[in-house]
């Protein structure tokens, strides 16, 4: 040793074992190296196949969810149509079933690239730095995302956090790190998607084109054994799915009168509903809005979470309420509920919704049980089931 040698390269001389050392020789035997993956699932190839599966899966699952979150807290300039009434059930579901389609693929692609990981130098240019910071951060809010909607789609929140926000908010995170990782790696990805040549199996027998397949496959078992929440053909067939045809009426509940603390207030005899019109202010007793002229409607529930079922739902139509206040039809309405707390206690119904929506009484022919919102609720078409909102005792025109 030397006075002039750097103190970092004495540490460092004191911290590491000696080159050639029976130490150092360990170390590098058993610390992995990016060349040491070599085996089929691990070729860009595989990777570039997976990422266009699993982009084609975020751009679904992003788009309609940029479009539910518009939906529940429009813009000024967004308007979303009454019709085709099965129209949010459809965006709804493939936001859910396209998040559910992610998990394996992202698994696989993860899988196919984890060797990158061992690759050194660390950081050997700008474009590659981009690169890890993209992949970094792409696979946070990949994770995130998945992993809080699945979550969410079963209803059991672990978290402290406003959920709907952090999704959001994270969606336009894992956005972002996409395009930046596609601009970073479009060289390598022109490359890799030109034909698919067979290879020999790695030692667990698996070619590029059978670790592809048996992805595929994982990719479509899970859909179809999930997607019956929302599509009725697969209902059968969907061991997995997490709403069925159980509870009053033959229809899922999400949130019970016992939930929400509304139970005293809504078989009261005293209850009324308002209608109010500026100064004017009508009540109506249950009783009354019975007698009124009924409307029968096919209309779905469908919920942020995924499911849906359609139901026959009878009750006044809104239009002919606010004809009773002195109100014409083209006005935006807001309701509410019972409920003393929560984020859709209100809701307001769109100049777009009001002639379709039904203040609803009845389902399937049987008086509104409780934890379908008695003694009314609003079911509108092509609207979030957030935003039916139950056990209402109050409407406002707008």
């Amino acid at each position: 040793m030397t006075d002039d040698e750097p103190r970092h390269q004495r540490v460092k001389r004191r911290l590491l074992p000696a080159e050639g050392s029976r130490l150092a020789r360990l170390i590098d035997r058993v610390q992995p190296r990016e060349e040491d993956f070599r085996g089929p699932a691990h070729h860009e190839k595989v990777t570039a196949r997976l990422g266009v599966w699993l982009g084609v899966a975020f751009l679904l699952c992003f788009a309609t969810g940029l479009l539910s979150h518009a939906i529940q807290k429009p813009p000024g300039w967004f308007v979303w149509p009454a019709a085709p009434v099965n129209l949010y059930r459809v965006t709804q579901g493939v936001h859910v079933i396209s998040g559910i389609a992610a998990i394996p693929l992202l698994l696989a692609k993860l899988w196919s690239v984890y060797p990158k990981l061992f690759s050194r130098p660390l950081i050997r240019s700008l474009p590659h730095a981009l690169e890890r910071l993209s992949i970094l951060v792409l696979s946070g809010a990949a994770f995130f995302e998945l992993a809080t909607g699945l979550f969410n789609v079963a209803q059991n929140y672990l978290w402290g956090f406003y959920f709907p926000a952090a999704h959001y908010a994270v969606a336009w995170l894992a956005a972002g790190s996409i395009l930046l990782h596609v601009a970073v790696k479009l060289p390598v990805i022109r490359r890799a998607l030109g034909r698919l040549t067979e290879d020999e199996p790695d030692r667990r027998g698996l070619s590029r084109r059978a670790f592809l397949r048996t992805t595929y496959l994982a990719t479509g078992v899970a859909v179809v054994a999930t997607a019956g929440a929302t599509v009725p053909l697969l209902r059968e067939v969907s061991p997995l799915s997490w709403r069925s045809d159980r509870g009053p009426a033959g229809l899922p509940v999400n949130r019970t009168a016992g939930a929400a603390r509304v139970t005293e207030l809504a078989m009261s005899p005293d209850w009324r509903l308002e209608i109010v019109h500026g100064t004017r202010t009508t009540a109506l007793s249950l009783a009354e809005l019975e007698a009124l002229p009924q409307t029968t409607a096919e209309l779905p529930i469908a919920c942020v979470e995924g499911w849906s079922q359609s139901a026959s739902w009878t009750g006044v139509p809104v239009v002919d309420l606010l004809r009773l206040a002195g109100a014409g039809p083209d006005h935006e309405v807001r309701f509410t509920s019972l409920e003393q707390k929560g984020a859709y206690r209100t809701s307001t119904l769109p100049t777009t919704h009001t002639r379709g929506t039904l203040l609803a009484l009845r389902l399937n022919g049987e008086r509104l049980a409780l934890d379908h919102g008695f003694p009314c609720r609003v079911i509108a078409p092509s609207r979030p089931g957030v935003l039916q909102t139950k056990w209402v005792h109050r409407l406002e025109v707008l």
